[in-house]
């Protein structure tokens, strides 16, 4: 078990093959599934949820640790920081906010409400698919900060992409300032997203 756990491509497969074993058992003790929409919209909100705690968690590990802790990290070693664990982080980063909008619009589609929800419930009763609709629109506005604010400014501030010295520090400024947007409404989205579901 110990080689297992040390190594991250291991304890992945060995949860993966845990969770294949599991949906195995559920699967027959349920005397099967139809492979019908409700299958697929399990499926996917899975995968929603997976990609969502590494999107969010790795908003958070920016906000409450790497952020907060670079001023207290003596400069010879913040390029450990800058040109190892930043861009691994990035990139994973904002995959899983693309994982995390796909997944969840094919769950919104598969389910019949995308539509209901994307224009916030109006006509349609409000209630819970204005509640789905927040969330969903204040995720979209999340995920176009990641790729079209917070990572192209992170290219600038990191030295991925070449820039003069004032703009390298005005872009992680602003990367800093658009991720602690994202943690701002990170609370309301989620709130919402959990709402429609519990309290509908």
């Amino acid at each position: 078990m110990v080689k297992i756990l040390q190594s991250l491509s291991k304890t992945i497969h060995f949860s993966l093959g845990i969770a294949i074993l599991l949906f195995v058992f559920l699967f027959f003790n349920n005397g099967g599934f139809d492979f019908d929409t409700y299958f697929w919209s399990w499926l996917f909100r899975y995968l929603h949820v997976l990609t969502g705690i590494m999107w969010i968690g790795l908003l958070w590990y920016l906000n409450f640790v790497q952020i907060p802790s670079m001023p207290n990290i003596p400069d010879e070693q913040k390029p450990a920081i800058g040109k190892v664990i930043a861009p691994k982080v990035l990139f994973w980063f904002r995959w899983s906010a693309l994982g995390t909008i796909i997944t969840g619009l094919i769950v919104a589609y598969l389910n019949g409400y995308a539509h209901e929800a994307m224009t916030l419930g109006i006509g349609s009763g409000g209630g819970r698919n204005a509640a789905i609709g927040i969330g969903m629109w204040l995720g979209l506005i999340m995920a176009f900060n990641v790729w079209f604010v917070i990572w192209p400014n992170q290219k600038r501030a990191l030295g991925i992409v070449e820039c003069e010295p004032d703009l390298k520090a005005k872009s992680a400024k602003t990367a800093m300032l658009f991720s602690r947007t994202n943690t701002l409404l990170s609370l309301p989205m989620l709130l919402s997203m959990v709402a429609s579901q519990n309290l509908y």
